[in-house]
């Protein structure tokens, strides 16, 4: 006896249970979702420096936390807040809790030894890392194909 994937375009009941059999309902939702929690990354490399963008809206500067060791730049932010509203016949009580941690290997002409400059405007976090002076155009050499 052999296995066959299951087809939901082949389910006798059209699409709408074949669905309901095909995602999870209970799991299918934003709190669970780990792909949201990671913010996105863009990363540009110039000839003196690399630029890297982390879109992470709704923090603050002290919510993050920025270390470098081992050639590796981790960056992480955590943020917790409490709201309590409290009446005579009610009480309203919320809370968030929102966190990431981001791991980035970085290339080997990253100088360790120089500041990295961080600056975090309008939800996007940027960070400005240097190159080391020997990594530039000195030891760029065109090779010529025969």
């Amino acid at each position: 006896m052999s296995l066959i994937k299951f087809n939901k375009n082949r389910f006798p009941f059209n699409n709408s249970l074949g669905d309901f059999f095909d995602r999870d309902f209970f799991l299918d939702d934003d709190f669970f979702n780990l792909e949201k929690s990671t913010p996105a990354i863009n990363v540009k490399e110039h000839d003196s420096d690399f630029e890297i963008e982390l879109a992470s809206p709704g923090f603050n500067k002290k919510d993050f936390e920025i270390t470098m060791k081992d050639d590796v730049l981790e960056v992480s932010a955590q943020k917790s807040e409490e709201e309590e509203e409290k009446e005579e016949d009610y009480m309203r009580k919320e809370f968030n809790y929102r966190s990431f941690r981001r791991s980035l290997q970085l290339p080997k002409t990253v100088d360790d030894t120089k500041d990295v400059k961080a600056t975090y405007k309008n939800g996007i976090l940027k960070l400005q890392l240097l190159k080391k002076e020997s990594s530039s155009e000195k030891n760029k050499r065109k090779i010529e194909v025969v």
